[in-house]
């Protein structure tokens, strides 16, 4: 399997523009060979594919020596973007589901990233810092050794100004001593997740704690002329408040989850439909703030790599079905008890839900056909 390790990055101010030339650089490649795609389909009616626009590198740099600053698999990773770019169009345009959404160019500032895919052959690691061809030793802070073996490099730039390096590595399963504990887990928004066995994970409302300071932010960009360093410096404010909002919802989400794979062998939870849920105008900034899918995320990966049993149920009637005797009583949402006039269950409502999780998550492993002892 593969673990992404990333670290910060504190380039001197030499390499910062350096940094910042070769993003410059990669970003008018890319816009390049999107309008080489377009144009030769207007003119010949053909596509070009990924290794035509690769073998047309050395022609290039003729024409633009600026691009020899630049590592070569550096340049090659971004014919490899233009190339996902427009098959994931193609893909939405077969698919017929709405707008499918032509690749666009890359504005200025709007390419904020470089991946060296070879790590072997052009970084290396070591107790002075990152070493990158092209660039030479980045100063970082390595707050954890890497796992396994390295296999690729993306140097990123954040809307603040930082710069991460995320290093993928290829690793082994370490999984946890088996546990035969099970639980369900239904989450919400008064609550953030409930589970089964009655125990309730707050809601923290990150976004709902930094509303007041990213208003008064907001308005001081809103105040600052256009193209001013005033400007520009509010911007970075704004930035900032959104980035300490993600970082913190992002430390929640891996805490909450490790705790979890950590303790049972058996997770259920429901496989929500988040993207139509968010439609909903009344909930939709509770429910992105909430970050379930994020939450999700970190439990199936987490699961993957500790041997532990991730399990999605259909989310239908859990909160309405009764899960003692399985009485289905139709509630409002208002309504936070469940108390079924068949078996007089009287039950938190969401801890009822949890514990229909549960049994579904429970019946699914139970259904699955056994395997065969190999011969």
């Amino acid at each position: 399997m593969h673990k992404a390790f990333q670290y910060r990055l504190y380039p001197t101010t030499k390499q910062a523009t350096q940094l910042k030339a070769h993003l410059e650089e990669c970003r008018r490649l890319y816009n390049h060979f999107v309008v080489d795609r377009i144009q030769a389909y207007q003119d010949r009616g053909t596509s070009l594919g990924l290794y035509d626009q690769i073998g047309r590198l050395p022609f290039l740099k003729t024409d633009r020596p600026t691009l020899k600053q630049v590592h070569s698999q550096v340049l090659q990773n971004v014919a490899v973007r233009v190339d996902l770019a427009f098959k994931a169009f193609f893909r939405r345009c077969s698919e017929k589901a709405g707008k499918a959404g032509f690749p666009r160019f890359k504005g200025q500032g709007r390419y904020d990233s470089l991946t060296y895919p070879q790590f072997a052959t052009s970084c290396r690691l070591d107790h002075e810092g990152l070493r990158l061809s092209k660039l030479g030793c980045l100063r970082i802070k390595q707050h954890r050794p890497l796992e396994g073996t390295p296999k690729t490099c993306t140097l990123q730039r954040t809307t603040t100004g930082k710069w991460f390096a995320s290093i993928m590595c290829e690793v082994e399963h370490k999984p946890l001593s088996e546990s035969t504990e099970a639980i369900g887990i239904d989450v919400g928004l008064e609550k953030f997740a409930t589970l089964s066995n009655g125990e309730t994970i707050a809601n923290p409302r990150f976004f709902r704690q930094d509303e007041k300071a990213l208003a008064h932010v907001n308005r001081r960009l809103a105040r600052a002329p256009k193209g001013t360093p005033g400007r520009r410096k509010a911007r970075k404010a704004v930035a900032r408040v959104h980035e300490r909002t993600r970082h913190r919802r992002h430390n929640f989400a891996h805490q909450k989850a490790r705790r979890l794979v950590n303790r049972y062998g058996l997770i259920a939870v429901e496989d929500l439909n988040v993207k139509a849920m968010v439609h909903n105008r009344c909930l939709a900034k509770s429910i992105s703030d909430a970050a379930w899918s994020q939450f999700r995320q970190s439990l199936s990966y987490k699961a993957a790599e500790a041997g532990r049993t991730l399990v999605a149920v259909n989310p239908a009637y859990t909160s309405q079905d009764c899960s003692a005797c399985g009485h289905r009583l139709k509630k409002a949402l208002s309504l936070r008890r469940h108390m079924c006039p068949c078996c007089e269950l009287d039950l938190d409502r969401d801890e009822n839900a949890a514990r229909n999780i549960l049994r579904l998550g429970l019946q699914s492993q139970a259904d699955k056909p056994s395997k065969s002892p190999s011969l």
